[in-house]
Parts: C-alpha cells; sequence; structure tokens
C-alpha cells in the first residue's frame, strides 16, 4: 500500500524527468497558439489524503457547466493568482478553501512539482501538494463544483484506469488519453499532473507493489 512516506519520497526526487511524465498523458497536439501577452500565473491543489478504505486518496472536483473556463471538465482544485497572495502556495491553500471548503490548520504543506505552461488557458501552473490530516468535510462552491470525488493513489499504477479516445478539436484531428474515474474522463492538464504523480510513486515503490 503506498504510504505518506512514499509520497514524501516521491516529492524528493532529485532528477526525476517531469516533462516526460506529463507527456505520457498529453493531448496530441497540444494547442498551441501565439499569445502577444505574459501567460497569467496559477496554482492548483493535489490534496493528499487518507480514506475510510485505509488507502491515500487525491481529491478531484467536477467544474460546473456554466464555468467560461474548462466547464464540465474534472481538476484539482486552484486557479489564477489574486495580487493579495504571499505566492502560489498561497494562492493553491485559498482556491483550495474557495473551492471545496478545505481550509486551514489541518493542511500541511509537503512540497511541489515544477511549473509547466497550459496553453489552451494561457497560464503556468505552480502544483501544490498538501496533506490533510483527518477527513474533511467538503463545502463545495456551488457555483464552480458540481460535484468532489476522491481517487485512490494506488490506481494511478493501475492500467485499467487508462483509456486513448480521438477527438475532434478546433478542426483537429487529436489523440487524448485519459484516466477514467468514477464515471469522469480526467484529460488534459489534471491527467498530465496525475501522470507525474504516478511516476514519482513507481521510482520509490517497492518492485512487488508495483505488481500487485
Amino acid at each position: 500500500m503506498i504510504s505518506l512516506e512514499h509520497v514524501v519520497q516521491a516529492l524528493a526526487l532529485k532528477d526525476f524527468d517531469s516533462v516526460a511524465a506529463l507527456r505520457l498523458m498529453a493531448p496530441v497536439p497540444r494547442g498551441w497558439q501565439r499569445r502577444e501577452f505574459p501567460p497569467n500565473e496559477a496554482a492548483v491543489m493535489i490534496l493528499i489524503l487518507s480514506a475510510d478504505d485505509g488507502a491515500l486518496h487525491t481529491i478531484l472536483t467536477l467544474r460546473t457547466a456554466g464555468l467560461r473556463g474548462h466547464s464540465g471538465q474534472v481538476s484539482f482544485p486552484g486557479g489564477r493568482r489574486d495580487p493579495q497572495d504571499e505566492n502560489l502556495t498561497a494562492t493553491a491553500l485559498r482556491e483550495t478553501c474557495e473551492e471545496i471548503g478545505v481550509c486551514g490548520g489541518k493542511l500541511s504543506v509537503l512540497g511541489q512539482f515544477p511549473r509547466f505552461y497550459i496553453p489552451a488557458s494561457h497560464h503556468n501552473v505552480s502544483p501544490i501538494i498538501a496533506r490533510y490530516e483527518g477527513a474533511p468535510e467538503f463545502a463545495p462552491n456551488p457555483d464552480e463544483v458540481a460535484e468532489v470525488f476522491s481517487v485512490r493513489l494506488e490506481d494511478l499504477l493501475q492500467p485499467r484506469f487508462k483509456r486513448v479516445e480521438r477527438r475532434r478539436m478546433r478542426g483537429v484531428d487529436v489523440r487524448v488519453p485519459y484516466y477514467y474515474f468514477a464515471g469522469h474522463k480526467v484529460w488534459g492538464a489534471t491527467a498530465m499532473l496525475l501522470s507525474e504523480l504516478e511516476g514519482r510513486l513507481r521510482q520509490v515503490l517497492p518492485q512487488a507493489a508495483l505488481q500487485e
């Protein structure tokens, strides 16, 4: 079983190839487009907690259909940095509190993944990883979040949860890899970050665990 120590070790890897891990679940081709202004800074929260089954889970949200950006898609809690945010960790913590009602004292930041660029929304995103102690009572913001659900970290290692489909996007035929969790297709930037988490865990887990 994946432990919190495994997660800490995964975050501490010095020579991990984040670009290669992200690419495994990236749509091909990606929606690159020349922009005349610099990207916005944003952060997402990869929240790790122990669930009733004793396993470690991470939290995902289904965005409401009425949102302007990425509506109806699965994402991590997060958003654009506000001027009052001290740093991007503060952005991730604030957005997690605002979106799903998980705030403050029981959250402890473990680390972060390298920043990466999302061409569709023109954002540089900093993924922050934090642990929640105990069982949170989610209070999703109805204007932004249609559903909150969790994914077992161990399920990231299982091939049966990975699929691929073809989509026509902006007139282009695109190969779209995705995870299929809780009846939802998890694709795009969220799937790419899950792929990085998966890849890091694969490097620190004992071989026996990877063969289960």
